[in-house]
């Protein structure tokens, strides 16, 4: 595992809800953990991803009568994760009380399978900019080869929209960005009011400014809100080299967003951002703000890097 004395307390999305289906085995990775991801009575279940007995990965095997069977010598642990059967072992015979699996904190919120690896820091996890909103929530997950930190810093980054996202999210021809303040909270970092020029900010089909409000609550998710529009970036730190943006969106132009075509814009928009981040050098994000040329514009990028800092967080950063 990756020493993040922070990290290691933090919620981190591990898949999707509707990729583990009941009966379902697959397997994850946070901060170079392997994991094992299982479902039985409707319940997800994360595990280290070994089996005591001789080390195998328990993510192929296969779950059998309520349990999961070691693909090895077929130990089968139930949801709890005692060994509850060795096969090669009579059956009147004792199952040693070290014959259990390693397991992690699981909640499942937000159309998300959430895990700490750790102490969790608070209860559950939180995305409040959903809080009091009743319109479906979308998620997707987008592995990017980049830093958890340089992702969650381009999700902050205001200024790139009218280049990396042009025709979509801006016109390079109505780049300027207003100047802005960045609030410190005891929650995090808050910024209010920044404007941008887009195609089509309200789904009329006609330009004009956008206003966001954007949100930074835990080390490795952000936030923004804009006219009828939510979204949450949460950056998964799978290892030192890569990473799995889920992004959470929803949108009240319409009751019923279809599920294809939010997930569709979401692969679109990453992908724009990917090419960029992934050729970001150096590759984890400077701490030291004399390391790169910053400007008014990137007040948030700033304060998030201090935030970071503060905090203590030390993977992806130098």
């Amino acid at each position: 595992m990756i020493e993040d004395s922070v990290l290691k307390n933090e919620w981190h999305v591990a898949a999707r809800s509707k990729d583990l289906n009941e009966g379902a085995i697959m397997a994850s990775k946070i901060l170079g953990e392997d994991l094992v991801l299982w479902r039985v009575g409707g319940k997800a279940i994360a595990w280290k991803d070994l089996c005591i007995h001789r080390g195998a990965k328990l993510s192929l095997g296969k779950v059998k009568d309520g349990c999961l069977q070691c693909p090895y010598h077929g130990w089968e642990y139930n949801s709890a994760g005692a060994c509850v059967r060795i096969p090669a072992q009579p059956p009147n015979r004792a199952i040693p009380g070290k014959a259990k699996t390693f397991a992690y904190a699981v909640c499942e919120k937000y159309g998300a399978i959430w895990v700490c690896l750790g102490d969790p820091v608070t209860p559950e996890p939180s995305l409040p900019v959903f809080d009091g909103h009743t319109f479906k929530i979308f998620v997707s997950g987008h592995p990017l080869k980049a830093k958890a930190t340089r992702v969650i810093e381009n999700y902050l980054d205001f200024a790139h929209q009218p280049f990396v996202h042009e025709g979509y999210l801006g016109d390079p021809e109505k780049p300027e960005v207003e100047d802005y303040e960045v609030q410190k909270t005891e929650q995090g970092l808050e910024a209010y009011g920044l404007k941008i020029w887009q195609p089509n900010p309200d789904g009329s089909g006609v330009p004009n400014y956008s206003t966001y409000d954007y949100f930074c609550f835990r080390p490795l998710q952000a936030s923004f809100t804009k006219q009828r529009v939510r979204s949450v970036l949460t950056a998964t730190p799978v290892d030192e080299e890569n990473t799995t943006g889920y992004l959470f969106g929803m949108s009240e132009f319409r009751e019923e967003m279809d599920e294809a075509e939010a997930e569709k814009w979401s692969a679109l928009i990453i992908g724009q951002d990917a090419g960029v981040v992934e050729s970001q050098r150096p590759e984890l994000l400077p701490l030291d703000l004399q390391e790169e040329l910053h400007l008014a514009c990137d007040k948030l990028a700033i304060a998030y890097r201090r935030w970071l800092k503060e905090l203590g967080v030390t993977y992806g950063v130098a």
